[in-house]
């Protein structure tokens, strides 16, 4: 049985990646450019732990930090960096 979703690599990823950094830009969220994709992973695994616990508690911080344990972050980082860099080429080409 696979566990994929809408084309990511489970519902999870799908999910965070929709709810939490959407249409994000990779500077936004490190408050610069990120030296590669594991860096951007980490932060955005950092950011999004950092909000659930935050605004968590009991039982419920329980089930939403092993929802959080099935995400893959470096998939989320590639799509984020991918889209950075069509947004800055379509950015340079009305520019130019």
């Amino acid at each position: 049985m696979s566990t994929s979703y809408n084309g990511w690599t489970n519902y999870s990823t799908w999910r965070v990646k929709l709810e939490m950094f959407d249409g994000q830009n990779p500077r936004d969220i490190m408050g610069r450019a990120p030296h590669d994709f594991y860096e951007l992973a980490d932060a955005l695994q950092s950011q999004a732990y950092e909000l659930i616990e935050m605004d968590g508690k009991g039982l419920a911080l329980d089930y939403a930090l092993a929802f959080l344990s099935d995400v893959n972050w470096q998939e989320i980082a590639k799509h984020q960096m991918a889209d950075y860099a069509a947004d800055e080429t379509e950015t340079d080409e009305m520019e130019a």
